[in-house]
C-alpha cells in the first residue's frame, strides 16, 4: 500500500524534465497532481501517461502564484511539492514515507543538490547542505508564498524535522543548462521581482546587495570550490540584484514614458543645431 502522499508539480513547457520527475515518485506516492499553465509542448501528454490528475491555471510567468492552487488539489494527508526539473532519489522516497508513517513531525526540511551547467555544485549557497527547502508537509501546515523565489513557510506550532542530505536523502535539481538559459530567465525573473518589491514599498539597493552576493556566495559559502561555474554564479547573482534594482528605478524615474519618445525629441534638438543639450556627469555636475 502506498503512503498517503500527494506529489504536487506546477508546469509550464516542462516536457524536457517532467518524465524524470514523475518516474521518481509514481511508484510510491498515492496521488500525482500536475497543475499546468497552458504548456505548448509534451507536458500534458507526459503527465497523462504517468496517471497524474491534471488541472489548468492561467500563465503567471513564474510558479509561486499557482502553488497555493496546486496544493489545494492534493487529496492525501501528506504533500510533497516538487518542481518539474527535480526528482526524488529512492533513499529520499524511503525516508519521506517513513516520516509520514511515524507521524512524529508536520513538515520536513530537505536539502537539494543543484546541477549547474551540467555539473552538481559544491558551494555558492546552492550546495546540497546549503540549499534547503520545506517541501514535505502534512496538509494544512504550510503556507505557499506568492512572491517570486519566496520560501515556503510552516504555520505556527508545526513540528519541523530536518532531514540530513546524506546517502541520497535529498532532492536532485537539474538547474540552468547554459549561460543563455540563465540570462533569459534572469530577465524574466528580475522583471517580476522588481514589480513585487516596488509594490511592497521596498527601495532598490544595488551596491550593498551586490557586495553581499559576492562575499556570501564566493567566500562564505565556498563558491570558489566550483571553479568557473562558482565564479559565474557569484557574478551572475550579483548582476541579478543589480538588474532588479535598475528595473525598480527604471519604473519610477521613467514613469511609463517610452525611451524611444525621449530619443526622438533629443534627435530633433541635435539635428536642429541645438548645441546646448544638457549633459551630466555621474555626480550631477556640468
Amino acid at each position: 500500500m502506498k503512503p498517503p502522499v500527494s506529489v504536487v508539480i506546477n508546469t509550464r513547457n516542462a516536457g524536457r524534465w517532467l518524465e524524470w520527475s514523475l518516474r521518481s515518485v509514481r511508484d510510491w506516492a498515492a496521488d500525482l497532481v500536475v497543475v499546468d499553465m497552458h504548456s505548448e509542448d509534451r507536458t500534458l501528454e507526459i503527465a497523462r501517461a504517468a496517471g497524474a490528475r491534471i488541472f489548468m491555471h492561467e500563465p503567471m510567468g513564474y510558479v509561486e502564484p499557482a502553488r497555493a492552487f496546486a496544493v489545494a488539489q492534493a487529496s492525501q494527508e501528506w504533500v510533497l511539492i516538487l518542481d518539474a526539473d527535480e526528482l526524488v532519489p529512492p533513499p529520499l522516497a524511503t525516508a519521506l514515507a517513513g516520516l509520514a508513517a511515524a507521524g512524529s513531525c508536520d513538515a520536513v526540511s530537505i536539502g537539494r543538490l543543484n546541477y549547474f551547467f551540467g555539473r552538481p555544485l559544491l558551494g555558492g549557497g546552492w550546495g546540497v547542505a546549503q540549499d534547503r527547502h520545506v517541501r514535505f508537509f502534512r496538509a494544512g501546515h504550510l503556507d505557499p508564498g506568492e512572491r517570486i523565489h519566496e520560501q515556503l513557510r510552516t504555520r505556527k506550532g508545526s513540528r519541523l524535522a530536518v532531514l540530513e542530505p546524506v546517502s541520497g536523502r535529498h532532492l536532485v535539481h537539474f538547474n540552468y543548462e547554459s549561460v543563455s538559459d540563465f540570462v533569459q530567465r534572469m530577465d524574466r525573473y528580475t522583471s517580476v521581482e522588481a514589480k513585487n518589491r516596488a509594490a511592497a514599498g521596498e527601495r532598490p539597493s544595488t551596491v550593498r546587495a551586490c557586495l553581499a552576493e559576492v562575499f556570501n556566495r564566493f567566500v562564505r559559502f565556498g563558491g570558489w570550490r566550483d571553479g568557473w561555474r562558482g565564479l559565474y554564479l557569484t557574478l551572475a547573482m550579483a548582476a541579478y540584484r543589480a538588474t532588479t534594482a535598475a528595473k525598480m528605478r527604471e519604473s519610477t524615474e521613467l514613469a511609463g514614458e517610452p525611451v524611444r519618445d525621449r530619443y526622438e525629441a533629443e534627435a530633433a534638438r541635435w539635428l536642429a543645431g541645438d548645441q546646448h543639450v544638457e549633459t551630466r556627469t555621474p555626480t550631477g555636475k556640468h
